[in-house]
């Protein structure tokens, strides 16, 4: 058996599958924005008011929790647009709150940051193939604190009418601190053949982008302001 010919065939298997992957990634990635942007037109469109907070973010849950369970299996990418649709519904009300507040332009260079932090962090470790899965840890650190503080956050401003400026700012900025670091994380995952299921990479991608959007929103609302 000529085992440098195995190696060389298991190589290029690995390596026709991670191209795979990447592919349906960003395919599916892309549908799911344009999605996602066409029911937030909708939602504005409609006037939709803002959501009760806790109730978004119970279903908001659930959703992702279904998407995990049915990852592997076509139900699974059907779950996955109605996630993202409901996310870009309920981000109607928000973007049509900025725009009343500052005009149209700052939701286009919010749209534009995003784009651009996006395509500059995930084209250079597809173009370097540097690994960044060892800020596995650094990443889910950080994930946990701004989720909590975050939360508190939200409970305070909700029922106690607590509103701290300078804390929203450093949350906004930590958020896009953070969410860039996991585009970098996560395309590492997939060019190194540790993520091989799109789906999830695609909720992964979608979560990272949908966060970096709306708190550079808040960010450049407050320059304008």
């Amino acid at each position: 058996m000529d085992y440098n010919t195995a190696a060389v065939t298991r190589t290029g298997s690995a390596g026709i599958e991670i191209n795979k992957v990447l592919k349906n990634t960003y395919l599916l990635l892309s549908a799911t924005l344009l999605f996602s942007a066409a029911m937030s037109f909708v939602s504005m469109s409609m006037g939709v008011g803002s959501l009760n907070p806790f109730v978004w973010l119970a279903v908001t849950i659930g959703l992702l929790f279904a998407v995990n369970k049915t990852a592997e299996s076509s139900m699974g990418i059907l779950l996955t647009f109605v996630f993202t649709g409901w996310m870009g519904f309920w981000l109607g009300p928000i973007i049509s709150m900025y725009t009343a507040m500052h005009g149209s332009g700052i939701v286009m260079q919010a749209l534009g940051g995003t784009g651009l932090i996006f395509f500059a962090l995930s084209g250079y470790v597809l173009t370097t193939k540097k690994d960044f899965t060892f800020m596995k840890g650094f990443l889910f650190a950080g994930l946990m604190i701004l989720f909590f503080g975050s939360l508190f956050y939200l409970i305070g401003s909700y029922f106690f009418g607590l509103y701290i400026s300078g804390l929203s700012l450093a949350i906004s900025a930590g958020v896009v601190l953070l969410m860039s670091g996991f585009i970098l994380y996560d395309t590492s995952t997939i060019i190194r053949g540790e993520q091989t299921n799109y789906v999830m990479a695609t909720v992964s991608m979608y979560l990272n982008l949908y966060n970096i959007f709306i708190h550079l929103l808040n960010l450049l609302s407050a320059f304008d302001d």
